[in-house]
């Protein structure tokens, strides 16, 4: 019998990489390899690739460089969004032996099988018009939450964006196929299981299917289970998703919603479908359907022609919005991109400054939303527990909450009281009796 090689993940960026990445995984061991962690020395290393920005770029880079120091023999797989937009820059790194695309990702087990002996690089991958099948994912590992991919692509072209050139056209499995790979996450043992996609809000085009009627169903099909809903286009946040969340005993009240320029000028040049007014009219009506969600906004600084009149629009309209927290974004170049053919350049520096004008903001923000949240009772999915006998969970609203433990409570809900907000950011709790 064939003893297959060893083999270990390095996965950078979003949550949908981590999903896949685990499905992809799962592939491998079924075919026969063992999967080992990547301080063991495996004899394949698969680098799963964002290239979101420069600096994901680099990072793919330096992984390699330094798996390949560590052990030059190590069979190195790149494979992701790096590897379908860039492969010739991964394929100038000496000692890669395989780079797979958007498409060709998915059968890695097949292509190692079939060319590990093989001295010569191999570069599969496709032409990105031509990626339209949809594979289900979701992530393991992680006993308490899971990542469960509904969507995959995205439509829109952002000015700023290579998502639609690294994973191609939006696309999604049908409502009965997502309810099985639900299952299968839920049976992993994990108590809550995040929707996770390119642009979820998408889900069901092809089927004549939309997310309310998905988001209904899992909420019907598997009630034990908590959901959350990662980013959604504030276009595509519907008035009834949010009132079936507002009603849902088991869709948590959290929200993820990209507004990327507080000034309507920078969201025209972005090519964004929304206007700042039509974005707080959302984040209105989620909170006057549920006081207590949790908001998180993505911004980008320094977009080419944000100048300080745009950036400080942006500034004064998140400083009256009622967010929790912000995910900060500085602009990067990315080639093939309309953003690039716009000439007002903004400096690296004033991009840096910006971000963190705005990282200042959310912590304040963050901690606001906290400090309201002191004196009620939460219901908590508990996490990790730490050496000094602390364990850390979620609250439904997405309050990282901690307190002292005797038990290893991972992996269970307990209503719990908050009631002093840490110097550390973190919630403390006290049990109910």
């Amino acid at each position: 019998m064939t003893i297959l090689p060893t083999f270990a993940f390095e996965t950078l960026g979003c949550k949908l990489n981590y999903a896949e990445s685990s499905s992809i995984a799962k592939n491998l061991i079924n075919a026969g390899f063992t999967k080992v962690d990547s301080d063991q020395s495996p004899e394949v290393l698969v680098v799963n690739t964002c290239s979101v920005t420069e600096d994901a770029d680099g990072k793919c880079r330096n992984i390699i460089r330094k798996a390949l120091r560590q052990n030059p023999e190590t069979y190195v797989a790149v494979i992701g969004c790096y590897a379908q937009l860039k492969p010739d820059s991964i394929a100038a790194i000496p000692g890669v032996k395989m780079i797979l695309g958007a498409n060709e990702k998915f059968n890695l087990a097949e292509a190692i099988l079939a060319d590990r002996n093989n001295e010569l690089l191999i570069i599969k991958n496709g032409a990105i018009k031509d990626v339209n099948a949809f594979f289900p994912s979701f992530s393991s590992g992680d006993r308490t939450r899971t990542f469960l991919k509904v969507q995959d692509g995205c439509n829109y072209f952002c000015s700023f964006c290579t998502i639609p050139l690294a994973r191609g056209r939006s696309r999604s499995a049908s409502i009965q196929d997502t309810l099985v790979e639900a299952e299968k996450a839920a049976a992993t043992g994990a108590k809550e299981i995040v929707l996770t996609g390119v642009n979820i809000g998408d889900f069901g085009t092809q089927s004549n299917e939309s997310l309310i009627e998905l988001v209904k169903c899992l909420s019907n099909h598997l009630p034990q289970i908590r959901f959350r809903i990662s980013s959604i286009e504030p276009n595509l946040l519907s008035d009834e998703i949010i009132d079936f969340v507002g009603s849902s005993n088991n869709f948590m009240p959290h929200f993820h919603i990209p507004l990327q320029s507080g000034d309507d000028e920078i969201l025209r040049k972005m090519r964004r479908r929304y206007r700042r007014s039509e974005f707080e009219s959302k984040v209105n009506s989620i909170l006057k359907k549920l006081p207590d969600a949790a908001i998180g906004i993505d911004v980008i600084t320094g977009f080419p022609g944000e100048s300080d009149h745009h950036f400080h629009n942006t500034m004064d309209f998140l400083k009256d919005l009622p967010y929790a927290y912000l995910h900060v974004f500085t602009y990067s170049e990315r080639p093939n991109t309309t953003a690039l053919r716009i000439a007002e350049v903004v400096p690296m520096k004033i991009r840096q400054q910006r971000n963190s004008l705005l990282r200042i903001q959310s912590d304040k923000k963050k901690r606001s939303f906290y400090r309201s949240m002191l004196g009620r009772t939460a219901e908590v999915l508990w996490e990790e527990k730490g050496d000094d006998g602390l364990i850390q969970g979620y609250s439904t609203n997405y309050v990282r909450v901690i307190k002292s433990a005797d038990s290893d409570l991972r992996n269970s809900i307990s209503n719990v009281r908050l009631a002093e907000l840490r110097s550390d950011g973190l919630v403390w709790a006290e049990s109910i009796q």
